[in-house]
């Protein structure tokens, strides 16, 4: 090799290295990356964050562990993933909870759109209307004319101050212009003896709480809260198909890393859990547990939390919610 040709070569390697992020991109990973899940085993982004690890540590060729960390209504295992170094190494999972929270606590240590990049959108966890089923309303429509037609009777169950469930009735109520009245319990699973015994009359819960008292009759499914109909739930049409146009309420989420992750690193965790997402096996677990898969660019996913953070900001300041 002539001497030019060479130091060509080792000028071009250097500029190369020089490009901020690209040299430990080309590098990375080469130690195990941890998946930092702000809820408790069990859940939907639980239950994401295995099935996505499991493919990356496979396609990637390093060990992906999964991090439990709930707590203070899913901030304390978000603030530490906001405060883990920016490496690509430590990265986390969000539900709904990551755009609401922001305007239920005064002081949130974290803020969702400066303390993070966006690595994916990954995926929509739909809600459905669940009535109980001696209510004789077979539709959205027939519900809320039944709810104006019998005051106080019509008791909606949430899953607890500033979930999504509650926004979700929150948002209903406006949309549909009815006096319901919200009565939160701590989680789902203590919201359904009551709607079973007709306690409550409705509870918009999520696919995967609710489908089993669905499949058994002991509740009545009459829409799904998404603009698009579930795989889950393929008969049940949506709030917007039957009349209230643009209601769409679910909780979604997605991939983060800390704010400073090098770009190429994060493109490239983009393209590897894309490419998860994809996977048969992959989509056929996660459509059975009711979970609707996304995906898309790291902009795609900062216009969501954008165009999130302005809807539930509405919602919360309509309903007068105090913040904490």
């Amino acid at each position: 090799m002539q001497r030019k040709t060479l130091f060509k070569i080792l000028a071009v390697a250097a500029s190369l290295a020089a490009v901020p992020g690209l040299a430990s991109a080309q590098a990375y990973p080469n130690r195990a990356i941890k998946i930092i899940v702000p809820a408790p085993p069990g859940g939907a982004i639980d239950l994401i964050a295995r099935v996505v690890g499991d493919k990356l540590a496979a396609s990637m060729g390093q060990p992906v562990v999964i991090d439990n960390k709930p707590g203070a209504s899913n901030n304390l295992g978000t603030d530490v993933l906001a405060k883990s170094a920016p490496d690509g190494y430590t990265i986390g999972i969000v539900g709904g909870s990551h755009n609401i929270n922001k305007f239920l606590f005064k002081s949130l240590p974290w803020d969702p759109e400066k303390s993070f990049e966006p690595i994916v959108y990954s995926h929509v966890v739909p809600l459905v209307f669940a009535i109980y089923p001696q209510i004789p309303a077979k539709t959205l429509p027939e519900f809320v004319a039944w709810a104006k037609a019998h005051p106080g009777q019509a008791k909606v169950a949430t899953s607890g101050r500033g979930s999504a469930q509650e926004m979700a009735a929150e948002m209903f109520r406006m949309a549909a212009g009815v006096d319901l009245l919200l009565v939160p319990y701590k989680g789902s699973s203590a919201a359904h003896p009551d709607l079973l015994a007709g306690r409550t009359a409705l509870f918009i819960d999520t696919i995967s709480a609710i489908q089993s008292q669905v499949k058994t009759g002991n509740a009545r499914a009459i829409a799904v809260s998404t603009l698009k109909r579930t795989a889950a739930l393929p008969d049940v049409p949506t709030a917007d198909e039957q009349g209230l146009k643009g209601y769409d309420a679910n909780t979604n989420g997605g991939f983060l890393a800390p704010a400073g992750t090098p770009k190429a690193i994060v493109a490239k965790l983009n393209a590897e859990i894309n490419a998860a997402l994809k996977l048969p096996d992959v989509r056929a677990k996660l459509e059975a547990a009711g979970i609707d898969i996304q995906g898309g660019t790291p902009q795609d996913y900062a216009a969501l939390i954008k165009s999130d953070l302005e809807k539930w900001g509405k919602v919360v300041k309509a309903a007068g919610i105090p913040a904490e």
